[in-house]
């Protein structure tokens, strides 16, 4: 029988460990926790964009509110006929032409409004106390926004009536003769029209919180409730409405038309100081004083006013129609034009050249 192998289990090796486990690679060691920097948080990183949102809702909100207070505005403009389809009007020049007209109506005025403005009593249909021609150019020009002065007793032909002071052509036919008269009397075609009234411009200044105006002497005019000393001082409505009323003075009318460019200065100038501005309840009361003081042609918008505001603040020549002599007639002292230089400078004021007629006094 041969010989049995031993078993395998009696052989048994020598126990060899596990090789050991690699050890992991050495962490460079931590900064202090003090200067360990953490990552933005999410409610820091979304700062800048909370900010950037709010400001673009502002935008939004205050081009709105201007937008809304621009369409009430033009909405809120008392509009009327005043250029008649008559055949013979002058043909369209270049530029803007404005008529700008105070009336010294009194048809809407109450006996208290009389008595605080010193107007008197009825007069009807009124007359035109001021008659301002304002040139608008274009846009290249290189010509400055002109204000032309038409004095109240110019004699000139109104159409249907013969010949009479321009500020009857009102009291005959309102402002559709006027703007008609003006048309024939200058040769320009007008391309808008606005008109203001005593209450209307009293009550104008008194929201604006006055103008400040500076006469070099004493006005003393009892029948335009005016008695101001010289030097500078700020008018109220009743005030400011005597002084571009006033013909107390040596050159009378003339004088007058001075007071008025000189009064449409300073009243620009108030409505363009911030100060003005300071006061919130001015934001609503000085436009919806301008508004309802204000009659205007049919085509102007609330837009065509801002653009004749912003034109009469900058570079403006101030100017009288030449005034060639005075004469008496049926309805009193007459102012008497100089024809040839008033045509060169309506001709010129139609072709949106500056002017170089001097006919400034």
């Amino acid at each position: 029988m041969p010989p049995r192998e031993p078993s395998p289990l009696l052989h048994r090796q020598p126990y060899q460990p596990p090789p050991p486990a690699p050890r992991p690679a050495q962490q460079p060691p931590r900064p202090p926790a003090a200067l360990r920097r953490r990552p933005p948080s999410r409610r820091r990183r979304s700062w800048p964009r909370r900010l950037a949102v709010l400001a673009l809702l502002v935008v939004l909100l205050g081009a709105a509110g201007l937008v809304g207070s621009a369409a009430w505005l033009d909405t809120a403009l008392q509009r009327a006929a005043v250029f008649a389809g008559y055949a013979d009007r002058p043909a369209p020049g270049r530029g803007t032409t404005w008529l700008l007209v105070g009336s010294d109506s009194r048809a809407d005025l109450t006996v208290d409004q009389q008595q605080h403005l010193t107007t008197g009593g009825d007069v009807g249909n009124g007359r035109t106390d001021t008659v301002l021609l304002v040139h608008l150019p274009d846009a290249g020009s290189g010509s400055p926004t002109t204000v032309v002065s038409i004095p109240r007793d110019s004699y000139v032909a109104i159409p249907g009536y013969g010949e009479d002071k321009i500020n009857a052509a009102f009291a005959l036919g309102g402002a559709p003769l006027l703007t008609r008269t003006v048309e024939q009397a200058t040769g320009l075609r007008l391309d808008h029209y606005a008109e203001i009234g005593f209450a209307g411009f009293a009550a104008l200044v008194d929201a604006l919180g006055g103008v400040t105006l500076c006469p070099d002497e004493p006005i003393d005019d009892p029948l335009a409730g005016l008695n101001l000393p010289a030097g500078c001082q700020t008018l109220a409505g009743h005030a400011a409405l005597g002084y571009v009323r006033s013909r107390a003075t040596p050159r009378a009318d003339l004088d007058r038309m001075d007071h008025q460019r000189l009064f449409l200065s300073a009243l620009l100038a108030r409505v363009a100081d911030p100060a003005v501005w300071f006061k919130p309840a001015r934001w609503y009361a000085v436009p919806n004083a301008a508004v309802h003081a204000l009659t205007v042609d049919a085509g102007a918008r609330v837009w065509d006013l801002a653009a004749l505001g912003w034109a009469l603040r900058g570079p403006t020549t101030m100017l009288t129609v030449p005034v060639g002599g005075f004469t008496y007639t049926d309805s009193g002292d007459a102012v008497v034009w100089d024809h040839q230089q008033a045509a060169q400078l309506f001709d010129t004021l139609g072709r949106d050249e500056p002017p170089t007629t001097n006919s400034d006094n």
